[in-house]
């Protein structure tokens, strides 16, 4: 008879975890404690607009395919996959940078901007470009279990780049501000300060412009639909609105898990919810870390995040818009050093049926609006509200238009919604940041050292945040039960 095995939540890595385990015969249950599956990647449809209320960039197509691959699919079974062109724009106080879908537009325009500085460019992509292939073919598929997982003959070359930084990399080839700004962004979004972040996540640059940014017809939620009937079609079932208040132990192994006071046995338990929400639901003396331990670590920013529905379109924006007509580092600082509210903040906003029609009723346009905050920031009503004015007047005074009457449906989403909806750790928005002392096997692992037939998957774990990083975390963890327990 196979083993039972509940998972707790239906975010990216729960879902990717639950289609391998039952590939492998395994009897899954997903239980989800929101109406929707899905997790940060829910979905808002309001009046005709369509808004992905979590990830709303697409990068890494590679690692959706193989995703899809390891079950004989592919993503165009599930949904359509366009490559933006251009792939995004960036609004400084003085200028609008077009990030181009190829190599040679992208010289083109950091051409334009500084003279000569194409050709340090093609070298830093090109060294970028071995990394994601060193990364993502020797490194993140390890399950983060031993520091010897990371020793190759090509990790070996490279140990500098876990000892220098993105900051100190992009400095020494580029000295315009500008440039400086497009090349530290992929890793500022996405979980720490440039100066933070080791030289090796410049693979991430390779994921920006050598692979560029797509975006699934109709959203990002469409690969969440994709990868549930997926799981369905494996035998996996699903209960939404369905949160989990214990987990259930018996002579120090998981026995199963409580569900709206009911007890669900199981083999197997496999979190893919916040790993210090999961770890309260245990009594104290089978948690593996303290909260001094989680209160230690870098975490990525919260977000104040805006969902819009215009009545019109709006003029002068891309699918993907930056602006960082603002101090850069300022905001850097307001979120890992000295949490405050910024003064004068960056962000980014997403304006999905410039490209998607199906996004936006005809005539008027979809808007998500995301500013990073520092995790377990106060949160108040009043303080989105002042930010929300200060990102649209920014928007009407960057593209040179009224918008502020044409706002027929507006929702706000921040910190405190971060924790009541997704039980996240200070209300972080995209897990625990990628700095050299929380890099594979330093980050919380995936299976616990206390509680026997319990493990872990998702941005808290390995590999780390993001959502290719988490369809890889559900694989892995996979993997792992797989050798412990199949049959």
């Amino acid at each position: 008879m196979s083993k039972k095995i509940a998972i707790i939540g239906s975010g990216f890595a729960g879902l990717s975890a639950s289609c391998y385990l039952a590939q492998a015969g395994f009897e899954v249950t997903v239980y989800e404690k929101n109406e929707q599956v899905g997790g940060r990647a829910s979905k808002l449809e309001q009046d005709g607009f369509t808004f992905d209320m979590g990830p709303s960039w697409y990068w890494m197509p590679d690692i959706f395919e193989k995703f899809f691959g390891d079950f004989g699919k592919s993503a165009s079974d599930y949904y359509q996959l366009d490559k933006l062109k251009p792939a995004y724009q960036i609004l400084f106080e003085d200028d609008v940078v077009t990030i181009g879908d190829s190599m040679e537009e992208i010289c083109q325009e950091f051409e334009r901007i500084e003279a000569g500085s194409s050709k340090p460019l093609k070298k830093f992509i090109a060294k970028a470009a071995d990394n994601y292939d060193i990364a993502i073919n020797k490194m993140v598929y390890k399950p983060g279990k031993s520091p010897l997982e990371l020793v190759s003959t090509q990790t070996i070359q490279r140990v500098g780049q876990f000892f220098s930084t993105i900051s100190r990399d992009v400095r020494r080839d580029f000295k315009n501000p500008k440039l400086i700004s497009i090349l530290e962004f992929p890793v500022l979004f996405l979980g720490a300060k440039p100066s933070k972040t080791p030289s090796f996540y410049s693979f991430m640059n390779y994921a920006d412009f050598g692979l560029g940014t797509w975006h699934p017809k109709g959203g990002m939620y469409k690969i969440v639909e994709g990868i549930h009937s997926l799981a369905e079609s494996l035998g996996v079932t699903f209960h939404t609105s369905a949160p989990v208040s214990g987990i259930l132990l018996q002579n120090g192994k998981a026995r199963g898990i409580r569900v709206n006071e009911t007890d669900h046995e199981a083999d197997i338990v496999l979190s893919g919810a916040d790993y210090h929400h999961t770890e309260t639901l245990l009594p104290p003396e089978y948690r593996q870390y303290s909260e001094a331990y989680w209160e230690s670590r870098t975490f990525a920013p919260s977000s104040l995040l805006f969902y819009v529905g215009f009545d019109k379109k709006i003029q002068g924006v891309r699918h993907h818009n930056l602006f960082f007509d603002t101090d850069f580092e300022r905001h850097a600082r307001a979120i890992y050093d000295t949490p405050v509210w910024p003064e004068d903040p960056l962000f980014y906003a997403n304006f999905p049926s410039v490209t998607d029609p199906t996004m936006a009723p005809e005539g008027k346009e979809t808007g998500f609006f995301l500013m990073p905050l520092a995790p377990g920031i106060e949160d108040t009503p009043e303080l989105r509200e002042a930010y929300f004015a200060v990102l649209i007047d920014r928007l009407e005074k960057r593209t040179g238009q009224s918008v502020k009457n044409n706002i027929i449906f507006k929702k706000d989403f921040c910190v405190r919604d971060f924790v009541s909806r997704y039980n996240s750790y200070k209300g972080n928005a995209y897990g625990m940041a990628n700095t050299l002392l929380q890099t594979a096997f330093l980050r919380p692992g995936l299976e616990s050292k206390k509680v026997k037939n319990l493990f872990f998957t998702g941005q808290l774990t390995v590999p780390g945040p993001g959502v290719p990083p988490s369809l890889i975390s559900g694989k892995l963890v996979s993997e792992l039960i797989v050798q412990q327990y199949a049959t």
